[in-house]
């Protein structure tokens, strides 16, 4: 390339820089931009890194905080560590996690049910009243079960095919129906004795185990397995999740809404017969008062396990961690001697906390997808 020259007004020739090195000499910042690339790169990076951790341990906020009560627990009371006192934990969780995986059914499809605690109470005097009447242990376990199918099955039919705008309506009315219909078959009174399966169902221990461990735990055992492996392996429990998750999307699939609906509402009725049976067979009695307030302690369980109320998203484990959370807390306050009044206060802030820990968690998945996506 040849310099470009000029010449003044003076005639003296001057000899201009080439174009090439005029631009780097007027603007000698404009290097390539490739640090900055490699470094907004790097702060994505760890920035999907730590979205991703906090994720993690959101999601591991339940087991997180039922291991802190224990270890506060047995810290604080040298008697709540015990095999006896575990026991005794168990035992008194059972109804609340079999109560919380039928309401947890429910929850999946953005429903919800009240009637389960006056469901067991009517199911524990059904029961009561047919063992008196026939003396047969079968029969009074499949009236107990029959009686929770009934219900549920009203609750399913009246809000699907009533075209009620939501169950919470229907549930409520059987929640009283329910409720009063144990008091008037029982005249307000318990009705004592029960067949020898319910009350080795509901109080009894696996000696050949451990004579500290309920039956009932096992029991609870057995129903979490064969739900969770109905909603993860059987098409129509995938369909329960489909139906809470998106709604439309699942009647544009040629997915029988209306069904799928009714049957949870069943199951949730089952569960609560079955809840019953534990509570008759611990106390030997089936009574109208059984299961008051029940339904708050399932629906805190499930809610205390991350379920979402908008549907499709919960899992069984993490309603038996709510249902065992609600349990340790009651015990250990009980061990040390709290007033039942701070209990209920206790609770309820678990109960805030978790709530605002599920919005937290959804915030952050959708940040962490959109992050994800523009690393991408």
């Amino acid at each position: 390339m040849h310099d470009i020259q000029t010449t003044d007004e003076s005639g003296e020739s001057n000899v201009e820089v080439p174009r090439a090195e005029q631009q780097q000499t007027a603007d000698p910042g404009s290097a390539a931009p490739v640090g900055p690339t490699a470094r907004d790169n790097e702060v994505s990076v760890t920035k999907l890194r730590l979205v991703g951790a906090l994720l993690v341990l959101l999601k591991l906020g339940p087991v997180l905080i039922l291991l802190v009560l224990v270890l506060v627990m047995s810290s604080l009371s040298p008697v709540f560590a015990t095999s006896q006192n575990l026991g005794n934990v168990l035992s008194q969780s059972a109804v609340i996690a079999i109560l919380a995986i039928g309401q947890l059914l429910v929850i999946l499809t953005r429903g919800i049910d009240l009637s389960v605690g006056s469901t067991l109470a009517l199911s524990s005097v059904v029961g009561a009243t047919v063992f008196g009447s026939t003396g047969g242990g079968a029969l009074t376990v499949a009236a107990m079960l029959g009686t929770g199918a009934a219900v549920g099955l009203v609750n399913g039919v009246v809000y699907v095919y009533g075209k009620l705008p939501h169950p919470f309506i229907i549930t409520l009315a059987t929640l009283s129906i329910a409720r009063g219909l144990a008091l008037g078959i029982s005249d307000g009174q318990p009705i004592r004795n029960m067949p020898g399966i319910v009350t080795d169902i509901g109080g009894g221990s696996a000696t050949w185990i451990a004579s500290w461990l309920p039956n009932s735990a096992f029991l609870v055992a057995l129903v979490a397995i064969m739900v969770s492996v109905f909603l993860s392996r059987v098409v129509w429990g995938r369909w329960i999740y489909a139906v809470g998750g998106n709604p439309e999307g699942a009647r544009s699939l040629g997915i029988p809404r209306s069904a799928v609906l009714v049957s949870v509402y069943v199951c949730s009725g089952v569960l609560a017969g079955v809840a019953a049976i534990v509570t008759s067979g611990r106390l030997n009695a089936g009574s109208p008062t059984f299961g008051d307030l029940a339904e708050l302690d399932a629906i805190a369980a499930v809610v205390i396990g991350g379920a979402s109320f908008l549907g499709g998203r919960g899992f069984v484990s993490h309603a038996l961690i709510g249902a065992l959370m609600i349990g340790v807390i009651r015990n250990g306050m009980n061990l040390l001697n709290i007033e039942a009044y701070l209990q209920l206060i206790v609770i309820g802030v678990v109960i805030v906390l978790a709530v605002e820990s599920d919005v937290v968690r959804g915030r952050l998945e959708n940040r962490f997808r959109v992050m994800k996506g523009a690393a991408a």
